[in-house]
């Protein structure tokens, strides 16, 4: 294992390293940050929360001079892991006082103009990055690097022409970094029409499969909540998180939980971003011990300290049902994976076992559970539409 010295890393930076309290590089760090800091271009794959923000943060800090304009990009998936990058930004350019912009939608627009004209450094999601751009409120002059995080899920969330015309809108002249969890074909068809003679770096999951106990449970639809409300009081853990395939489901179990006397909270793309914040906020302070989440919280965002995943709905794609129990088993700790399938789940989960073969995933019996009164909620176009129109959106009968 080398030391963050043997990097190449300036004093000043490696001086702002140590007093974060990093004592050795991470493999992708190992990996990419002598590449990186040599200007060179890098694909760089790695799992969520094993130190990606610091490898392409330190090629930024080396280069990007204060006061002259906006000279580095990073483009992320979710508002949310925009400002996670921002934060962690700002404590490697302490010294240097960089101004860092996070620019996203969903919030006004005006004061993103006003600090873009000062900004050293940008961190986005492409749909908002494109609205500057077409109200050419947004510099591109002197960009060097151009950073794309959590590449393969921009792409699944449907980002690819958005992350292509901002690309293109850079100067030639640049390094272009790619970091992903994993390295897919359409990463690799990006790399060759936007990198010069790149590099790919491959660091191991980070997840310790030693640590990691999966679990299946076979019970009916309409038990599916009690048997998750049972396992959840019954389970012995620290901060869980339960992955559901769309927002409707997301606010279904969590007004269920609530209303069983369990501390559970949201995080999905329907909310606000000041709720997004202040739900994760509460999360990773331990307020709540209970995260009822789409997809939106399985990739980039920090989240430590989870010791159970409940996967209520398995997902489509496989990739995303690794994304999910990642969040667990990490650092050391154990970590428990908890699948709940009735019969409609088994054609996603045979997928999972298809893909991931080497997965030990053990069927266990389901316990007895207390039949709960099940709340129902509107799914969202319907409250939407209550609470615009009245009942006027009724059926006449």
């Amino acid at each position: 294992m080398q030391s963050f010295k043997d990097l190449g890393l300036s004093t000043e930076v490696l001086t702002i390293i140590d007093h974060l309290g990093f004592t050795e590089p991470t493999q992708i760090q190992e990996l990419s940050i002598p590449l990186i800091t040599q200007g060179k271009d890098v694909i760089g794959e790695s799992a969520t929360g094993s130190g990606k923000t610091l490898a392409f943060g330190c090629g930024i800090i080396e280069r990007v001079t204060p006061g002259i304009g906006i000279q580095a990009i990073i483009l992320t998936p979710t508002r949310e892991l925009a400002q996670q990058v921002k934060d962690e930004l700002q404590k490697l350019s302490q010294e240097k006082k960089l101004i860092i912009t996070t620019i996203y939608g969903g919030v006004s627009i005006n004061p993103q103009i006003n600090e873009l004209r000062r900004s050293d450094v940008v961190v986005a999601t492409p749909g908002r990055f494109l609205d500057h751009l077409q109200r050419r409120t947004i510099n591109l002059e002197k960009v060097k690097i151009v950073v794309l995080d959590e590449a393969d899920r921009m792409f699944d969330m449907g980002f690819t022409d958005d992350v292509e015309r901002i690309i293109g809108a850079c100067p030639n002249e640049r390094q272009t970094l790619f970091f992903s969890a994993t390295i897919s074909t359409r990463v690799k068809n990006l790399a060759q029409k936007y990198m010069h003679d790149h590099s790919e770096v491959s660091a191991k999951n980070t997840v310790d499969p030693s640590k990691m106990t999966q679990v299946y449970y076979n019970v009916e639809k309409n038990n599916k909540l009690s048997l998750l409300i049972h396992l959840l009081r019954n389970e012995k853990s620290g901060l869980a998180m339960v992955f559901c395939n769309s927002r409707n489901t997301v606010n279904f179990v969590v007004r269920n939980l609530q209303a069983n006397q369990l501390n559970a909270i949201t995080i999905h793309g329907g909310l606000s971003q000041n709720k997004r914040s202040k739900m994760l906020k509460l999360f990773n302070d331990g307020s709540a011990g209970i995260l009822v989440c789409t997809d939106v919280a399985a990739r980039g965002l920090h989240i430590a300290n989870v010791s159970h995943v409940y996967n209520y709905e398995i997902p489509k794609d496989a990739k995303d049902y690794v994304h999910r129990i990642g969040r667990t088993a990490r650092a050391g700790k154990d970590g428990k994976a908890i699948n709940l399938l009735c019969q409609y789940d088994h054609p996603n989960f045979s997928r999972v076992l298809h893909e991931y073969r080497l997965f030990k995933i053990e069927k266990v019996e389901t316990p007895h559970c207390e039949q709960v009164r099940v709340t129902r909620v509107q799914p969202m176009r319907q409250q939407f539409q209550r609470r615009h129109f009245g009942n006027r959106h009724r059926r006449r009968r």
